[in-house]
């Protein structure tokens, strides 16, 4: 009876140690459903959609600043890092071989397990043995290590196309400044050319006192603000193919071969009229955030399989002798084989302490999530609101282009005709050159609004092609 008492006290410990205490997450994923978005899908994004600009010097940057930008160099380098992970801990469930020898020249102690002759001389001791081990895995311990780092790895992958993404877009955005900078002083350069042509008109009227030095100054006033506003767009220039080169990772060189622009500003980018229903399956981050909080699980199931008994098989075979000549000989073979199992019972505290830092690592992983989400949703909602807004705004600010054109060419008429004077066209025409350039620039910024609502949508990710 006592020896059944005994037994059974040894199971109770035994069960006692494989019990892992219960765990409670704190933060859970936010649905879709909850962030208020509605209708279909959004319209289809092709991977390479800058190619829409119509622009080839674009295209040409865009590859160059995803194959040498530092920040993808840091995304890849991670990546390459998490697959090595992902390598290691495949590898732990492989059959381990090994080899050990050791030949030793030692004195034999005579008052040990060794007798005489041997016991008490110098002799020498060779080993030579091959091990096999094998964990077994029978909880399942390893493997959930696997899936973590298969998790990780994936996140990385995403984090790859993330970048990507994002330089892509950085890429263009900084284009269009360039756009914008070429356009705007194509303007000043056709107001220049015009304003001179005045100048030297109205010059030639003051030599014959037909005109006044007032309309002469206000002449030269006008032709001064368009270089003026000319100026401004080289400096925007220069910053722009500045910007660029860093972005492909290149120096002056490389923004000194930068030309002239070609990319449409009313390119037609894809732009849905609300946020769609897919949103948060289309961007890599998203993707990314979902990996980290899959792969974070998996290693609380790491922690919490600790708890359990570790199996190994282990085996050897080899050569021990004592003297050289012995060594080779048939009776110096050995083998072995056998189970070695590893049990936690009393470990201080080491695997509660570690199954709730696991825990704590979900809610990380969730909370990441849920700030990315709420951040995507956020991005794409302003992007659209600014895409539509600064539509409108470019077709008031064409009317004003419009209106004052219309009112100089008026207001020449008159002139011309003797009812007005020279002096009369200087307010409108400096209105008129910054319509223009307003206009301009709204274009660009819709541009650029429709560019980040692309990104915002995920820019033509597909979870598919990043698959390893």
């Amino acid at each position: 009876m006592s020896r059944a008492f005994r037994s059974a006290g040894l199971l109770a410990v035994l069960l006692a140690g494989c019990a892992a205490p219960a765990t409670h997450q704190a933060v859970t994923p936010v649905m879709p459903a909850q962030m208020g978005l509605a209708g279909g899908p959004a319209p289809y994004i092709d991977q390479a959609w800058w190619r829409g600009f119509g622009d080839s010097q674009l295209d040409r940057i865009v590859a160059d600043a995803t194959g040498g930008n530092p920040s993808l160099a840091t995304a890849l380098a991670r990546l390459r890092q998490a697959q090595a992970g992902l390598e290691r801990q495949q590898a732990e469930r492989n059959l381990d071989v090994s080899a050990d020898v050791s030949p030793q020249v030692q004195r034999l102690s005579g008052r040990y397990i060794i007798p005489p002759p041997y016991g008490g001389t110098v002799r020498f001791v060779g080993t030579g043995v091959a091990n096999l081990g094998y964990n077994l895995d029978l909880f399942g311990r390893q493997q959930a290590a696997i899936l973590e780092a298969r998790q990780s790895a994936q996140a990385a992958r995403y984090d790859v196309a993330a970048a990507r993404l994002a330089i892509a877009g950085s890429v263009v955005q900084t284009y269009l400044d360039l756009v914008r900078a070429d356009a705007q002083a194509a303007i000043a350069r056709a107001t220049i050319a015009e304003r001179e042509r005045s100048l030297r008109l109205v010059e030639a009227q003051v030599r014959n006192q037909l005109a006044s030095k007032v309309q002469s100054t206000a002449a030269a006033t006008l032709l001064a603000q368009a270089r003026e506003a000319l100026t401004a767009a080289d400096g925007a220039r220069v910053l722009a193919v500045n910007a660029l080169a860093a972005l492909a990772g290149r120096g002056g060189d490389y923004a000194a071969g930068i030309g002239p622009t070609a990319a449409r500003l009313d390119a037609g980018l894809p732009v849905p009229g609300v946020l769609p229903a897919d949103l948060l399956a289309r961007r890599p981050d998203i993707a990314a955030a979902q990996a980290r909080i899959a792969a974070a699980a998996a290693g609380q199931q790491v922690a919490r399989r600790a708890y359990y008994p570790n199996v190994n098989l282990t085996a050897l075979a080899g050569l021990q002798a004592i003297g050289l000549g012995n060594l080779f000989s048939l009776d110096a073979g050995t083998v072995g084989g056998g189970a070695a199992i590893h049990l936690p019972i009393f470990e201080g505290g080491r695997l509660r302490a570690g199954l709730e830092s696991a825990t704590a690592q979900v809610d990380l992983a969730n909370a990441a999530y849920n700030e990315r989400v709420v951040g995507a949703v956020r991005e794409a909602a302003d992007a659209l609101a600014l895409s539509t807004n600064l539509q409108a705004q470019r077709q008031r600010a064409e009317q004003v282009v419009r209106g004052f054109a219309e009112t100089g060419r008026l207001n020449a008429v008159r002139v011309s005709s003797g009812l007005n004077s020279q002096l009369d066209l200087v307010d409108n025409d400096v209105r008129l050159l910054d319509a223009r350039l307003t206009a301009t620039n709204l274009a660009a910024e819709a541009a650029r609004q429709r560019v980040a609502l692309v990104m915002a949508l995920g820019g033509g990710f597909s979870a598919e092609s990043v698959q390893p």
